[in-house]
């Protein structure tokens, strides 16, 4: 049920994306051939004035065909716009998904999210890691670290059975927390985060929701770097999948959570600088004002493809790599 729960919002996420770039090429009257929803082959589809409307059978999102995205052949075909026009198409898909992140983070602040401890981080050579747990592992039956601390120290040297959920599943592990620790380390050699938070009002959590979706944003755009040194902690669908699993095992507000993460995330690696992408296109417009020309439709055409199939090729051997680490 939590997969498909994840789904659908990833569905959204892609369609407000995509609501973005419809909503402002209208406004602009630009000539809108078709919005789907979903991808070919197309189940059925009604037309209202001169856009068609369908729904399609992949429903793993949805597209906007704007007639004249690379030739301007008539008058309201997008190319025929002026660029700060096209740019602000291009952009409103992004600003969507910043404010469906928002409003997301919003709603979890109104409702509450019900407190849960994560264990962050492990020290080598410790009990902790000698019995098997791992970073993001949540410890069942406790809600606050001060008293998880203080059950550890009233048993040390004693053997515990800890119950904890990882990726969705409920485990136990038997630990014995060490009676003589090293500087600066824990009995269990472990360190531990508290969540949750109660509700507050509507303009808190309003402000509050666009603090933390401007703090993830920022996250995110400074963590790209580390990426590339650290791909293993690249995750695709199986591993956001799996990550939903165990967000869902402590309360639904954490799946809300990581749909407004992904939502964030999307509008970040969408500006990226990547023909086929927006920020590919942003490029584009950039370089066409500068040279004072716009490129060729072949060389548009050209340079979206080669993009697009390495970013199926990126995807898939992560989802590969996401589906060995199941293994």
């Amino acid at each position: 049920m939590t997969e498909l729960i994840v789904l659908f919002g990833l569905v959204l996420l892609i369609l407000v994306h995509e609501i973005g770039h419809f909503a402002t090429a209208k406004m602009f009257g630009m000539y809108v051939e078709e919005f789907g929803i979903g991808f070919p082959p197309r189940l059925f589809s009604w037309k209202r004035g001169e856009t068609q409307y369908s729904i399609n059978s992949i429903l793993l999102g949805g597209f906007v065909k704007l007639h004249g995205e690379l030739d301007g052949s008539i008058a309201r075909s997008f190319m025929r716009h002026a660029a700060w026009k096209r740019a602000i198409v291009l952009v409103a898909g992004v600003f969507m998904n910043f404010i469906a992140g928002w409003v997301i983070f919003s709603s979890i602040l109104w409702i509450g999210v019900p407190p849960a401890i994560f264990i962050s981080d492990i020290t080598d050579i410790s009990p902790a890691a000698r019995a098997g747990l791992m970073k993001g592992d949540i410890v069942n039956d406790f809600t606050d670290p001060n008293d998880f601390m203080a059950y550890v120290k009233k048993n040390k040297g004693k053997s515990i059975t800890l119950s904890i959920i990882r990726a969705g599943e409920e485990r136990k592990v038997v630990v014995t927390p060490r009676v003589k620790a090293p500087l600066g380390e824990g009995a269990l050699g472990v360190s531990l985060v508290g969540g949750g938070v109660e509700g507050v009002g509507f303009w808190n959590g309003l402000k509050g929701g666009f603090l933390m979706a401007c703090a993830t944003v920022w996250s995110v755009v400074t963590g790209l770097g580390a990426l590339i040194s650290q791909p293993e902690a690249v995750v695709g669908p199986v591993g956001i999948f799996r990550v939903a699993s165990g967000a869902a095992a402590i309360g639904f507000t954490y799946v809300l959570q990581l749909l407004a993460v992904i939502s964030l995330n999307l509008a970040v690696l969408n500006l990226l600088p990547i023909p086929a992408l927006d920020g590919g296109r942003l490029l584009f417009i950039l370089i066409e004002k500068i040279r004072g020309k716009q490129f060729s439709p072949k060389f548009e055409m050209r340079a979206n493809s080669i993009s697009f199939i390495l970013l199926i090729a990126l995807i898939l051997t992560i989802t590969v790599k996401d589906v060995v680490g199941l293994l």
